[in-house]
């Protein structure tokens, strides 16, 4: 049976995703059998797998980083946020239910026991189970019935190693604050801490890290300093794209930043292209007259982001940028939203009841509670190559429009249509994801709205990441000791 770790954060966005999936690779490169593991996801960048199941997409870049086929054992409850107070529940990759975050927590001790099976079975297929928390340990406000954390680390007698952010400032309080309020039992599965995204000389945080494990009594595992390729990587957190500056080049591309934003690391090959400027259209903000190609992006509830896009008079800035000449993409959420209307009868994406569209495209959509997930085999653009994609979307488009497909999806020895485009082509919508994660696709593409693209081999260059990252981890963090409490500790399954 497996021994594992579980890495979680002193606070959120602390760099527990980048740190499992280092640590994932680094083991693999040891000639072990490895698999990651994250009882409870919050995120709408979800990743189909195996099955037509769905999984957080940070946990499917940590399978990759494993050699391994990505499975739903590997996210068993995956919260996706419709509202600012609801969520749809996916649990071991199939919709359970949709309900209001005061009401999840009586669902907590049902979704405990869908977390340890499913552990439970990937620690009988592998040798190391690298688990990562949510949010952070020092949340004693969800403590009482917690699967995230420390209530699955107490259930599984799993060790912890708590990672503090030193970028942000206040690294120390950070972490002496968590072994503060942690209680008594929990904090001693804690077997040690790291200190993350340092930057400059980690020796000039030598007193630091002493005065830490003087105030917690953990051992100190490793400072590890920022490491640029680890921006190749797919991000978790849409608020890490809005942060990245946009790289300038010869085509700007603009995509609007929805609440609900769903699946957004679509656009992570596009922002490494020479030719390409990728930037995010933030609220309050109007779309540049220069901008070539607006995307609008996938979202986890349709109605209310078209609504706010309304609101920030963003449909008037797209039909004038059509006016210039400009293209459009909705992807998915927002290829429904550059139809005539969206009908929501049952109520499935919150209340019932319809949306006039930005009548770009000649379609109309129904939403309908069977949700259509899975890796399919797709051809599109120029090039028509086949390539990998997937779809995870609910409702069904249709209209004059689709006489002119995004794609042709290849399924079973049969093909289906996805997507429209519009008569002039200069407007395009299709339901797949991970197109421009295709280098020949993606060449082919943006030669249409005049950019030579293809100046990248994507997918190479994220491999590569991971194994710089992993051997940063090695140089950085004390993985032969790590490896070494995860043995003398045990687990409840071996």
């Amino acid at each position: 049976m497996a021994i594992s770790l579980m890495v979680q954060g002193a606070g959120s966005n602390v760099g527990k995703s980048v740190i499992v999936t280092g640590l994932c690779r680094a083991m693999v490169r040891r000639g072990l059998n490895v698999c990651p593991f994250k009882p409870q996801n919050m995120s709408n960048n979800a990743a189909a797998v195996a099955e037509g199941a769905e999984i957080g997409r940070a946990q499917q870049l940590q399978a990759q980083a494993c050699g391994i086929e990505a499975h739903a054992d590997m996210n068993p409850v995956l919260l996706k946020p419709e509202t600012e107070t609801g969520a749809q529940i996916i649990v071991q990759g199939r919709r359970l239910t949709t309900v209001k975050a005061r009401d999840y927590a009586a669902l907590k001790p049902g979704l405990m026991r869908a977390v340890l099976e499913s552990y439970g079975r990937l620690a009988a297929r592998h040798d190391i189970v690298i688990v990562e928390g949510a949010g952070s340990a020092a949340e004693t406000n969800l403590r009482r019935d917690d699967i995230a954390n420390m209530g699955f680390a107490r259930a599984a007698e799993i060790p912890v190693m708590i990672v503090g952010d030193i970028e942000r400032g206040g690294v120390i309080a950070q972490l002496v604050g968590t072994k503060v309020v942690l209680d008594s039992a929990d904090a001693e599965l804690v077997c040690g801490f790291a200190i993350n995204k340092f930057r400059g000389d980690p020796s000039l945080f030598r007193d630091g890290e002493q005065d830490i494990e003087a105030r917690t009594g953990w051992p100190h595992l490793g400072t590890v300093p920022w490491l640029q390729e680890v921006r190749w990587l797919p991000s978790e957190d849409s608020e890490d794209l809005r942060n990245r500056p946009a790289e300038r080049g010869g085509i700007r591309i603009t995509c609007l930043s929805l609440p609900r934003i769903a699946n957004f690391d679509d656009l992570d090959p596009l922002r490494f292209e020479p030719d390409i400027s990728v930037s995010m259209l933030e609220p309050g903000q109007a779309l540049p007259g220069d901008t070539d190609l607006v995307i609008v992006p996938g979202s986890k509830s349709t109605r209310a982001d078209l609504s706010f896009l309304r609101g920030q008079g963003w449909d008037v800035d797209i039909h004038a940028h059509i006016r210039r000449g400009g293209h459009v993409l909705g992807i998915c959420g927002g290829y429904q939203m550059l139809g005539k209307v969206i009908r929501d009868p049952g109520g499935i994406e919150g209340c019932a009841g319809e949306a006039a569209g930005l009548g770009l495209l000649d379609v109309e959509t129904v939403m309908q509670a069977e949700k259509r997930v899975g890796e399919v085999t797709a051809s599109a653009g120029d090039s028509r190559d086949r390539i990998r994609v997937y779809e995870i979307h609910i409702g069904q488009t249709r209209g004059s429009d689709t006489a002119r497909p995004f794609a042709t999806i290849e399924e079973n020895g049969r093909h289906r249509s996805d997507g429209a485009v519009s008569t002039d082509g200069r407007i395009s919508g299709t339901y797949l994801h991970g197109l421009f994660a295709d280098d020949g696709f993606r060449k082919s593409w943006l030669r249409r709205i005049g950019a030579r693209g293809g100046g990248i081999s994507y997918r190479p260059q994220v491999e590569a990441a991971l194994d710089s990252l992993a051997a940063h981890l090695e140089q950085h963090l004390q993985i032969d000791r790590i490896v070494e409490l995860m043995r003398t500790a045990g687990t409840k399954y071996t």
